[in-house]
């Protein structure tokens, strides 16, 4: 009997657009500390690594970068206000919900990978109605390494229950890419989320420009699965 198929996914610009409410909470903390407001437009170029990353990058794009001690103040401060803001404007992509219920009946083992950390990851998830396709979420902070390490993505295929051999990554971001080629799986990236990278130059191995056409780029990587 083959192993079922493994399709492991980031959160941030991947599932779901949460840039604006990342951005509101990014600006807020900045405000915080004295500093001015960065566009949203800006912002999708600053997503990936985790809020404290995101926070780093907010204040060097408004001046001096912060101390130690003022990261973790702000990271502090950032969780709480985004813990209580996270959906205010964040919707899923298009057609993703259809993705996951075609995987779904076809008997995938689904997990979340993110840089978000845990909490506020299945918060979001389940303010999304999405939180039942995913067993398992692997935040920033659920072990003592992150996306792009590979351990972050093993251990989710362990607690799936599932087999590296029959897995793949999907993302949006050199994060997530890096973490497929470093775990040795083939990566879908969406070329709709946050990058600090032109897409064409992260290496992954399917682009898609709507979720309409994952089910291709999966037939392509994974066809003993969906072929």
């Amino acid at each position: 009997m083959s192993p079922r198929p493994v399709l492991l996914f980031d959160l941030d610009g991947t599932l779901a657009d949460t840039a604006a409410d990342l951005c509101e909470t990014m600006n807020v903390v900045l405000e915080m500390h004295g500093r001015g407001r960065v566009p949203e437009a800006r912002v999708r170029h600053l997503v990936g690594g985790g809020a404290r990353l995101l926070l780093d990058r907010g204040f060097r794009e408004t001046g001096d970068p912060a101390s130690e001690e003022e990261l973790d103040r702000s990271f502090e401060e950032f969780i709480a206000y985004y813990g209580k803001h996270i959906a205010d404007h964040t919707k899923l992509w298009p057609g993703v919900r259809d993705v996951l219920d075609r995987l779904e009946a076809r008997g995938a083992l689904m997990a979340v990978c993110t840089n978000k950390v845990e909490h506020l990851s299945r918060s979001l998830l389940e303010m999304l109605a999405i939180d039942h396709y995913f067993p398992v979420v692997i935040g920033g902070d659920t072990l003592a390494v992150k996306k792009p390490d590979p351990e972050h993505l093993f251990e989710a295929i362990r607690l799936l229950g599932g087999d590296r051999a029959h897995a793949l990554m999907v993302g949006d971001s050199e994060t997530d890419i890096d973490a497929a080629k470093n775990a040795g799986l083939p990566s879908i990236c969406v070329s709709f989320g946050y990058t600090r990278i032109p897409v064409p130059e992260l290496g992954a191995d399917a682009v898609i420009d709507h979720f309409d056409q994952f089910d291709a780029a999966l037939a392509k990587l994974m066809p003993a699965h969906f072929g």
